[in-house]
């Protein structure tokens, strides 16, 4: 056994800690089917959002580590619920008005506004397929109308009509009695409309699989639960396609979670065993509020593209999923310069080191070197104090601090720096607020000034870094952290920054002195 298995069969690291609770599900042994399957599903009545990112990466997390400890196969499944009746017409679609006809009908069979796809139901699922390749994410993908249609949901149709009253007696327990009246666990689509119907039903004969309703002009119908004449409501659906794929893992986020009950017990009553699960906690937005595609609150995937890369999102997906985070624009400085940290760290580690580290499971065991010799958060001040100088711009600061380094040789950090001008273009400008210094201040600055003028140390960031203390101390600063403070609120406009010392050796010494001299002169408040 390699020293990395033995230390991932007993690392507290979740997907680890998940991965074997399936090697305990199939005792070790390979099921029937002759796999393990992972499953995420997806409502496609929008476009796809940072939450289906974060489930479906997540659950490869798991998948990954269940490989690496176990050598049974698997398999990740992406279902897609697109016979769901279009509730309401989307307003970001091109002529909203020529939908409202088709209300209620199965996403499949409502026209795609887009004119590019089949329907709509099909554009939406291109666009879910399209997004999930761009992770390169590694699964196969299951469209609802199909599986309803061809039959392949049949066997589980038929028994739940057979056990329909069982499936519904769980049903009825968890709805109000208003509700419950009119309830159903199936669906009819009308033979005529196309549309899915709430409807209760008169008769579900369970030994010949037909149901029996009135439509909602009164006409009694019947029609067979199989061939895709019907669909389950949403939390029966849960439960039946656990027992018809037979699944063995699926993760949701807390808002499901009272449902898992249900979910489970109609696998079981489908004859289907329940899978493992696990819940994780909802983002949210700065203000503390759950984020909701409905208000638009929070960070959508393309905003985090905008301003860092897909393996920074990864990161933050993996940092504690059962405890609830913001998801807002300040924790992205934060969550690249700690995921290029992780990557510098993962070489020099041990096993039990490695097979915890992030990196490792964002990776899939075969994390990749770090180029950033320069941190994301030294690239925002160093933005700051450049100007509107671009890219190249930066690189001529990067270059005199680091000189092998290059936009063809350091690809992340080249990718890094676009990232850093555009994130300090649209949020720290906006927010800078430079002041003037107090008397002590100025005072230390003066010195400050004179000390680099005399500087002959060349651009050690820890001599600088020592160089600014010792002025700090010589001034008479009791706390430290004030004078840094004051350093960055007077040169930055902001109230806090990277170490100075690390700053200075980035922008030059002479360069920092300039900046000074225009601080004391009034230039900058």
């Amino acid at each position: 056994m390699s020293a990395l298995r033995e230390a991932a069969l007993t690392s507290k690291a979740w997907p680890f800690e998940e991965a074997r609770k399936l090697v305990a599900r199939i005792k070790g042994k390979t099921p029937q089917k002759g796999y393990v399957l992972f499953e995420t599903g997806y409502g496609p009545s929008g476009l796809p959002h940072i939450g289906t990112f974060g489930e479906v990466a997540r659950t490869t997390m798991i998948r990954r580590a269940f490989e690496a400890i176990c050598d049974v196969p698997t398999r990740l499944i992406c279902f897609s619920d697109d016979v769901d009746g279009m509730r309401k017409v989307p307003d970001n679609v091109p002529d909203p008005d020529a939908l409202r006809e088709h209300l209620q009908r199965p996403l499949t069979s409502v026209p795609d506004p887009f004119g590019k796809y089949e329907s709509f139901g099909h554009h939406n699922n291109a666009m879910l397929r399209r997004f999930l390749d761009t992770f390169g994410f590694e699964y196969e993908f299951i469209s609802a109308t199909e599986f309803y249609k061809t039959g392949q949901f049949d066997a589980v149709l038929l028994r739940a009509a057979e056990r329909y009253d069982d499936i519904m007696a769980v049903m009825l327990k968890s709805l109000r009695d208003e509700r419950q009246q009119t309830y159903s666990i199936f669906l009819p689509i009308h033979p005529e409309t196309g549309r899915v119907l709430y409807v209760p039903m008169k008769h579900v004969d369970g030994k010949n699989g037909t149901i029996t309703f009135d439509d909602e002009d009164g006409r009694e119908w019947t029609l067979p639960v199989t061939g895709g004449n019907v669909k389950l409501q949403w939390k029966p659906d849960f439960g039946a396609r656990w027992a018809a794929l037979d699944v063995d893992f699926e993760m949701y986020g807390k808002d499901h979670s009272t449902n898992t009950p249900i979910y489970d017990r109609i696998c079981e009553i489908l004859g289907g065993k329940k899978p493992e699960h696990y819940v994780y906690e909802l983002f949210l937005d700065e203000n503390g509020e759950k984020i909701s595609k409905s208000k638009g609150n929070g960070l959508t995937i393309d905003e985090w593209l905008t301003y860092a890369s897909t393996e920074s999102l990864s990161y933050y997906m993996f940092l504690k999923p059962r405890t609830a985070k913001r998801l807002s624009w300040d924790v992205i400085p934060k969550a690249v310069d700690e995921y290029h940290q992780q990557l510098r760290a993962y070489p020099d580690q041990t096993p039990e080191q490695q097979v915890a580290n992030p990196v490792w499971h964002i990776h899939g065991g075969m994390p990749p070197a770090s180029n950033m010799v320069v941190s994301f958060a030294m690239l925002l001040n160093l933005a700051s104090v450049a100007g509107s100088t671009g890219k190249e711009g930066l690189w001529g600061f990067i270059r005199r601090y680091a000189p092998d380094a290059a936009p063809e040789t350091h690809p992340d950090l080249d990718q890094a720096a676009g990232f850093a001008l555009a994130y300090f273009r649209d949020f720290v400008a906006p927010a800078r607020r430079f002041r003037a210094p107090t008397p002590l201040e100025r005072a230390a600055m003066e010195d400050m000034a004179a000390r680099l003028r005399a500087w002959q140390g060349g651009l050690d960031a820890e001599e600088l870094q020592t160089l600014a203390f010792a002025v700090g101390k010589d001034h008479g600063f009791e706390n430290l952290r004030d004078w840094f403070k004051a350093l960055y609120e007077v040169l930055l406009g902001q109230s806090q920054g990277p170490r100075f010392g690390g700053f200075i050796a980035l922008y030059g010494v002479d360069e920092t002195v300039a900046l000074i001299e225009r601080a004391l002169a009034g230039e900058l408040a």
